[in-house]
């Protein structure tokens, strides 16, 4: 199983791992794109002004920028570690066992403007780029990664799960995947509790002792977790807030 989630505009700082290796990411079919970006965000680091221009960041973010100039030197740590915010408050890895960590880290995906996906373990360090953004002498990442991430998600031969946010879900789609969409008791969609009630959802999917591999299997997991998901398609499942 391959559980999508989104990332996070915010991001742990520091970390134990060493400088950035690409080579040493999952999906190994994506590192020549990986390394252009990682080459342009770096370079387009060099021109603060343009940077907060081309990441829609304001005078005040000016670290961000920092960041991405340290981007190939800087200390990293797992991807699960790195991205911060509610969803991963909510999938709490800190609290996760020896053995249910390594289950997060074959089970969790994060999508990635920069990455494309990395699996939960994989190194990185702090960087900011958003799934809509632009990178001058580039292009719209939407564009670059579609034809790249497309196939590696197709072939993915396991149950791929999809949480990613509009922004990301747009730089691949995989037909095949099964997705979530979070909802209050009538139907209507919600966003104040979307990020959480996906958060507590892929840690179970992460922990669980039996791994799903089918929808229904999807389905059981979660129910027997104590959270109210129902199937509503062949390939869509609605999660149900009820807080």
């Amino acid at each position: 199983m391959l559980v999508l989630l989104p990332p996070s505009e915010t991001k742990s700082d520091g970390g134990a791992g060493g400088p950035l290796d690409l080579d040493a990411l999952s999906f190994p079919e994506l590192t020549p794109l990986r390394r252009k970006l990682a080459d342009a965000l770096v370079t387009l680091a060099g021109d603060v002004p343009a940077s907060l221009r081309a990441l829609e960041l304001s005078e005040r973010q000016h670290h961000e920028v920092h960041r991405n100039a340290a981007l190939l030197t800087s200390p990293t740590a797992p991807a699960l570690s790195r991205y911060t915010g509610v969803l991963y408050d909510a999938l709490d890895q800190k609290s996760l066992t020896k053995t249910e960590k390594s289950r997060a880290d074959g089970r969790l995906g994060v999508a990635s403007a920069l990455f494309g996906v990395v699996r939960a373990g994989d190194p990185i360090p702090a960087y900011r780029l958003s799934g809509g953004s632009t990178l001058p002498g580039v292009g719209a990442l939407g564009a670059l990664w579609r034809p790249e991430l497309e196939p590696v998600l197709r072939a993915a031969d396991e149950l791929v799960v999809d949480m990613r946010s509009g922004a990301y879900a747009a730089l691949a789609r995989v037909p095949a995947a099964v997705v979530v969409k979070v909802i209050m008791p009538n139907g209507k969609t919600v966003s104040h509790h979307n990020k959480a009630y996906k958060g507590r959802l892929a840690r179970v999917l992460a922990t669980a002792q039996r791994e799903p591999s089918t929808v229904a299997g999807l389905v059981r997991t979660g129910t027997a977790a104590g959270l109210i998901i129902r199937q509503t398609g062949d390939r869509a499942v609605d999660l149900v807030v009820m807080d």
